[in-house]
């Protein structure tokens, strides 16, 4: 086969097409969306895995988050010995803080008794202006070592605490929610019931999942205890020395160990996640969805091939006289399946490039719509885009090909 056969082939395939578009769109239009599938997921993916590592790394290399059972992305529900396991406590954070050498820095974070309830739900309110679905905690100043920044005022000191002063600081969507472009420091709210005056508003965290608002409202930790007497789980936040994480998670997880009384032959009954492994567990689910996403989109993909073939059966038919001819005048068979061959490919070519265009719309239109999100079309999806159209055109165009290639020179003249 030489290139001008091959050039005379996708000439004549362009030529079919133009003369009948609206049969060669539908034809191709499950290649269409099948490749446009493909490139957008995967350009969701990509961008989602993007910002979710910036998250986990913007909790500090050195950051420990310890809780009685793994806090990060996970498949499947919790095992029944998971949910019933002790919570931490304010003296377990004490224990690491005075027994581990080789942490900085220990933050109790103390849950909303609302945080894991079906029934109960946390309320604040400022001015007859409710909200309801924001997150309520109680910490030390701390938790701020973990990259805080505020926005106004100052975060929780351990005068706060220690006199369990009616205070807290607000995320920056509440912030700008109850007091746009407003400062926010004396103001006092109620939080179920509680009056609290703000001493501070805190910075949306620099790496933030798409969509996701920063509706934070933190009390001193004593004063979240003295308002919920009956909370009872804890998040620590452990930060490890420059370059001894690994030694301080050794000393936490030995600590808790003795602290919660866990024999020596039993696995742990709490839960350590690094922002590293938290990204590894994430990524794993990822990679589930990409598989995912790609056999679904197959399933366009074989509806294209399976319209691809059938619309060349039909061409052979319509050019059955056409292929007497050829053959007459010195075609061989390898000369017919390859025009045939050409046009299927010439077709879900085309279908291909719509797709990758659509696709890549359909990533900026993810971008705009979640502007935290760094949509960007990767170079895998592109060639998988590119090679899988061009592989259901050869696939769904050899028996089309083989049959116009089987016709018998003198019979296909006398067709009608």
């Amino acid at each position: 086969m030489t290139w001008e056969s091959l050039a005379s082939g996708a000439s004549m395939a362009l030529a079919t097409i133009r003369a009948h578009k609206l049969r060669s769109f539908l034809t191709v239009l499950g290649v269409i969306i099948g490749t446009a599938a493909v490139i957008g997921v995967g350009s969701i993916i990509t961008g989602l895995d993007g910002a979710v590592s910036n998250i986990f790394r913007s909790l500090g290399p050195n950051t420990i988050l310890v809780f009685k059972f793994n806090i990060g992305p996970r498949v499947g529900r919790l095992s029944a010995e998971e949910r019933n396991r002790k919570p931490l406590t304010l003296e377990h954070a004490r224990a690491i803080a005075e027994r581990c050498p080789s942490v900085e820095h220990v933050s109790p974070y103390l849950l909303s008794p609302n945080a894991f309830s079906r029934f109960g739900m946390d309320r604040a309110r400022y001015k007859g202006d409710e909200i309801y679905n924001f997150e309520l905690g109680g910490t030390e100043e701390a938790y701020a070592f973990g990259g805080t920044e505020m926005k106004f005022g100052r975060f929780l000191s351990a005068t706060d605490n220690h006199y369990r002063l009616p205070v807290c600081v607000i995320g920056e969507d509440i912030q700008r929610q109850w007091f746009p472009n407003v400062d926010p420091v004396g103001k006092w709210i109620e939080v179920n019931g509680r009056r609290l005056e703000i001493i501070g508003a805190m910075k949306r965290p620099a790496a933030s999942l798409p969509g996701e608002e920063d509706r934070r409202i933190l009390l001193p930790y004593f004063t979240m205890r003295k308002m919920f007497p009956n909370a009872q789980e804890h998040l620590l936040v452990v930060i490890a020395k420059e370059g001894r994480l690994a030694q301080a998670m050794d000393e936490v997880r030995h600590v808790l160990r003795i602290e919660r009384r866990v024999p020596h032959n039993a696995p742990d009954n709490f839960a350590m996640s690094t922002p590293e492994q938290m990204l590894e567990d994430f990524r794993r689910i990822m990679a589930v969805t990409a598989i995912v996403t790609v056999v679904l989109s197959s399933i366009g993909l074989l509806v294209g091939g399976i319209g691809v073939m059938n619309i060349m059966l039909v061409s052979v038919t319509e050019r059955t006289r056409e292929i007497g001819i050829r053959k007459a005048v010195g075609a061989r068979r390898a000369d017919i399946v390859w025009q045939f061959l050409t046009e299927a490919v010439v077709l879900t070519a085309l279908g291909g490039f719509f797709g990758m265009m659509l696709g890549w719309l359909i990533s900026k239109a993810a971008g705009l719509v979640f502007p935290n999100l760094p949509t960007a079309v990767p170079l895998w999806a592109a060639a998988a885009g590119v090679l899988v159209s061009v592989g259901v055109g050869l696939f769904f165009g050899i028996w089309p090909a083989a049959k116009a290639a089987r016709l018998d020179p003198v019979e296909a003249l006398r067709y009608e």
